[in-house]
């Protein structure tokens, strides 16, 4: 296992949606062993894999001391009640924005022996379900914004770049 460097806005991983994880061999046991070993540090609470440079549709989390992961996830649920918070991002580093996420969210994927595992949550673990999806399908957090939030984002953005 190893601690990866993380990708941050600009890295154009980030904007290319992943492909799925067509075969579980040594290589991508290495990056759910790697996503886990990555996420699992305070502060942290989700991480895809193209955030630490790899093009594959996979994510961990970390949420209330539960550590997880899930291959191929979709989003199959979210509820018509929403919450309204600030969010973060590793890959947009100390910047928070008020994002509106779904209070609910369910997600189905795959682990490592190819069951099928369904993933669900409220409140942060919804958020977080809901952002690593973004992640993965080639979006940040910021795309979400309001506008005139995501035009002070953006400013944010290039004065810390």
């Amino acid at each position: 296992m190893a601690m990866r460097e993380i990708r941050v806005v600009g890295d154009p991983v980030l904007r290319t949606p992943c492909e799925p994880v067509t075969t579980i061999d040594a290589r991508v046991k290495g990056l759910v062993e790697d996503l886990l070993e990555t996420v699992d540090h305070d502060g942290r609470a989700g991480l895809a894999a193209n955030q630490i440079g790899v093009g594959l549709r996979a994510f961990s989390w970390n949420i209330d001391d539960e550590l997880g992961y899930v291959l191929n996830p979709t989003i199959v649920e979210l509820s018509e009640d929403y919450q309204d918070g600030d969010e973060g991002c590793l890959s947009v580093p100390d910047l928070w924005f008020p994002t509106r996420r779904a209070w609910y969210a369910r997600v189905v994927g795959t682990d490592l022996d190819g069951k099928e595992v369904v993933v669900e949550g409220v409140e942060l673990m919804a958020r977080c379900l809901q952002h690593e999806v973004d992640h993965l399908d080639g979006h940040l957090y910021i795309d979400r914004l309001d506008r005139s939030v995501r035009k002070k984002a953006m400013r944010a953005i290039r004065e810390t770049l």
